[in-house]
């Protein structure tokens, strides 16, 4: 026969099962605990067996008693799970286990760190970001028609030997491969013009390709940053100011600059930037080939038909472009002498930096 069920009754089996799984917990055996919940959760249990006495009551007070009974099985219920839990994640102890010494500082978590290229660009664009430059991204997969056509450098033009070019292997309806994995971030100027309005000030960094040997100073597949500048009344002038800006805040302040006349289609005039040997300050040494002076990237004026394959007025808008490789202004900053040290993933190398 169930005894009497009241509310100070199961208040008062709820403050005994308590004191009860106090006890059990501090047995440290999972046997305790599993004595205590059959004591009183168990089919024969404390709390089951008072439960039973329900259907004695009246309609309204067993309502308010089973919800009352309902709330403290489920509070038991979850006191008992949180203590199996407990007791699991404490069952090792020194005691327990002799090779396990819970004093010992934790082991070192070895984390990676940023590839010496990603260094160089994340650099470079921050530079120039203070000065304007808006940093974008493009295809590495490009159209004949930017990456040469629109720079001013037609089908059958001999600039093109300048660019050792990878062709995709796809034809158009005419025969002609009309994709290629870019050699140049220059493509970018012509997509950029071509969907917005001057002023222009980009950035563009990315990943190029040409086939060619590879050797200490060539790979086939580097990094390349380009800089694009358009609006009203830009001259030489901005040019250079921009530019010795760079290398003064990514080689220092003591460092010299020199420009001379090159040659790239899709500029006019076009040069070439170098700066004073950092190993032997100008006197001349094997790194610089006696020259005292080492290149480190290319510029000029936009070349008028650029701006008019556009869409722009060359007599309205004029603007400077330049372009250069990351992994060189690695090797100038650290003293690197074989760029295929970028690309070998050798562990001893990339964590110098």
């Amino acid at each position: 026969m169930p005894p009497a069920i009241d509310i100070e009754t199961l208040n008062n089996i709820r403050d005994s099962a308590l004191r009860d799984l106090a006890d059990a917990i501090n047995a440290t055996s999972s046997q305790s605990l599993e004595a205590w919940h059959t004591s009183y959760l168990g089919r024969k249990g404390i709390l089951t067996n008072v439960l039973r006495g329900l259907s004695e009551l009246p309609i309204e007070e067993r309502k308010k008693i089973g919800t009352i009974s309902n709330k403290i099985k489920t509070f038991l219920e979850e006191k008992y799970h949180t203590a199996i839990q407990s007791q699991a994640t404490s069952s090792v102890t020194l005691d327990d286990s002799p090779f396990f010494d819970v004093t010992l500082p934790g082991r070192e978590v070895i984390i990676g760190r940023l590839h010496p290229t990603t260094q160089i660009v994340r650099e470079i664009s921050q530079i120039f970001s203070t000065m304007g430059f808006e940093s974008v991204e493009g295809p590495e997969v490009e159209l004949d028609t930017f990456n040469f056509e629109m720079l001013n450098i037609p089908q059958d033009h001999p600039a093109r030997d300048m660019w050792d070019t990878m062709w995709i292997d796809y034809t158009d309806t005419d025969g002609n491969y009309p994709m290629l994995l870019r050699t140049h971030t220059s493509p970018m100027q012509a997509r950029i013009m071509k969907d917005r309005k001057p002023p222009i000030r980009v950035l563009v960094p990315g990943k190029c390709y040409r086939y060619e040997a590879t050797d200490a100073t060539h790979e086939w597949h580097f990094y390349q940053i380009e800089g694009l500048a358009v609006g009203k009344d830009i001259s030489f002038s901005h040019l250079k100011g921009t530019l010795y800006e760079f290398v003064r805040r990514m080689f220092g302040n003591d460092r010299q600059i020199r420009f001379r006349c090159d040659y790239f289609p899709f500029v006019e005039p076009g040069v070439e930037i170098a700066m004073d040997c950092f190993s032997c300050n100008g006197d001349g040494c094997r790194i610089c080939k006696g020259s005292g002076w080492i290149e480190i990237l290319g510029a000029g004026m936009v070349h008028p038909n650029v701006l008019m394959g556009v869409g722009y007025d060359p007599t309205e808008y004029t603007g400077f472009a330049f372009g250069m490789g990351v992994e060189r202004i690695a090797m100038l900053r650290h003293g690197i002498d074989d760029v295929r040290l970028f690309y070998n993933n050798d562990i001893r190398f990339l964590e110098q930096f």
